[in-house]
């Protein structure tokens, strides 16, 4: 059977730089035996209580199971999908894991089938090790999580999302006169529209917010350590969970929770301390969840944890997906001026546009949808875990197995989206000229566990589009380099993939003089 230290050697670990007691050997040699042992039950196990087989596997021979690359796995995963069909199953580490990689087996499986697909595996080290258990995100499906779901809802559905207009109108002018002042800065004022906004729905924020806050930076930094967390095989304990028990094991992801837990309760605190002076703080999700937090039936903690995450996913995920479309525009001019010249027939440019403007402009919707198809920002997909077994065609999906849908896959379906690797707004059109009702693409998910804040991040992303697009020609800086799928790894990259420059469309005097006159809130 050879060493366990051998088979050992094999998984990467990830112990603190600290000392380590006299029987950590013998410690981790059981985790060895008890790990050969899950992979032999693995490769054994009958496939279901049906009889039909799981979806097809591609050969591996590694003890870890199906390699994948920490850069780019997608691209790993969707040719394993076009040699094996539109579904596959892989085994990492020691779990069997299922990736959809086509439209008409996500919306059958995880759109018709959602009820069977709403929980989550567990993870071990980012939901009990670093969120102490408290993230919505990784919350089994049950009444706790549709606890939180409901008491999210009530500020993000899509009529509570459309009273937020004024507010993304008032301060997108913004991030067009930054660009003004400094254009080679735009994430700057990507991550600060997006942080404003976040921070007065979530908090009640009325102060002045750049993206050099203290909170912001500590907010997004916080996201990225979740992304890291969660990619597979970083924690041992994921895989071997009695490991969490072990006082010694995992001791920065305990300082993390603990970081996160005085951050959150933080925020939940200062907007206690302002409603109980004589400030007009004005509504925001906390206050609400203060007011009423009986009827919502959460505790304090979870409340503050539920802030965290309504801040921290859209903060990053706003801010990513802003940036990604506009270097989409400039990385295909062509298609950029079509939608400037929609802007120009239906705006002009002696007035600034408004989200009123937005059922006249199909193309602008369509280019977004387009952009955010051919670069998905989450690429990799959110996972999920069957309650019973789901069955799809000829396959079985047992009950406890982690499903994935590949967005990139799922995008590059040839059957839905013809020519897919090319850069089409024209398939979001139909024959008439308006949006099709038909086609969509999963940006923020599937099923019960889609993103509740997607209603608030389009119409960002929309407003935020339009003004920059009818106010500057967006190009790249052909000295700089580009990685045109920088923006798809979930969170902001610490170095932008690619450097924007902007050219005025409207002359500087005339275009500060109609942001200075734009609708301006509170």
């Amino acid at each position: 059977m050879g060493s366990f230290q051998s088979f050992f050697a094999l998984i990467p670990l990830e112990l603190p730089s600290l000392r380590i007691p006299d029987n950590t050997q013998l410690v981790l040699s059981a985790a060895a035996c008890l790990a050969a042992v899950r992979v032999i039950f693995w490769a054994c196990s009958p496939n279901s209580k049906s009889g039909l087989p799981l979806p097809p596997s591609p050969p591996t021979w590694r003890l870890q199971g199906h390699l994948l690359p920490l850069h780019k796995p997608f691209l790993t995963i969707a040719g394993w999908i076009d040699e094996y069909g539109p579904l596959i199953t892989l085994r990492l580490k020691f779990e069997r894991v299922v990736i959809i990689g086509r439209y008409k087996a996500a919306v059958e499986i995880m759109e018709n089938q959602g009820k069977f697909l709403a929980d989550r595996p567990p993870m071990i080290a980012a939901g009990e090790m670093l969120s102490g258990g408290m993230s919505v995100g990784f919350a089994p499906f049950g009444d706790r999580f549709r606890r939180m779901r409901r008491a999210l809802h009530s500020h993000l559905q899509p009529k509570a999302a459309e009273a937020y207009q004024p507010l993304q109108t008032s301060h997108a002018k913004n991030v067009v006169l930054g660009v003004l002042d400094n254009p080679h800065n735009f994430r700057h004022h990507v991550v600060t529209y997006a942080a404003t906004i976040i921070l007065k729905v979530t908090y009640g924020k009325n102060t002045p917010t750049s993206a050099t806050d203290s909170e912001v930076i500590e907010a997004l930094q916080m996201m990225k350590r979740f992304i890291e967390v969660l990619r597979p095989g970083v924690y041992l304990v994921d895989s071997i969970p009695w490991l969490k028990h072990l006082p010694w094991y995992g001791r920065d992801l305990k300082l993390g929770f603990e970081m996160r837990k005085k951050f959150n309760l933080g925020q939940l605190n200062r907007v206690r301390e302002q409603m109980q002076s004589d400030v007009d703080i004005g509504p925001s999700f906390m206050k609400d969840m203060l007011e009423n937090s009986q009827s919502h039936g959460l505790t304090e903690t979870e409340v503050a944890f539920l802030g965290g995450a309504f801040l921290g996913a859209g903060l990053d995920t706003t801010s990513i997906s802003m940036c990604a479309v506009l270097m989409v525009a400039a990385c295909f001019p062509e298609e950029q001026a079509k939608v400037q010249v929609e802007l120009d027939v239906v705006i002009g440019r002696h007035r600034a546009p408004t989200f009123a403007d937005q059922g006249s402009l199909p193309r602008l919707q369509a280019f977004i949808s387009e952009a955010l198809r051919w670069r998905p920002v989450a690429s990799a997909g959110a996972s999920h875990r069957t309650t019973k077994e789901v069955i799809w065609e000829n396959y079985c999906i047992p009950a406890g197995t982690t499903v994935i849908g590949n967005h990139w896959s799922i995008s590059r379906d040839p059957d839905v989206y013809p020519e897919p690797y090319a850069f089409k707004p024209q398939r979001w059109i139909d024959d008439k000229g308006g949006l099709r009702d038909d086609l969509k693409f999963f940006v923020y998910g599937f099923g019960r566990r889609v993103c509740p804040g997607q209603h608030l991040a389009n119409r960002s992303v929309f407003i935020i589009t339009l003004l920059i697009l009818w106010a500057y020609k967006v190009t790249l800086d052909p000295t700089k380099p580009l990685e045109n799928m920088g923006f798809m790894a979930g969170s902001m990259p610490n170095v932008l993939p690619c450097t924007l420059e902007f050219e005025k469309r409207i002359p500087e005097t005339e275009l500060r003089n109609m942001m200075q006159h734009y609708p301006e809130v509170v």
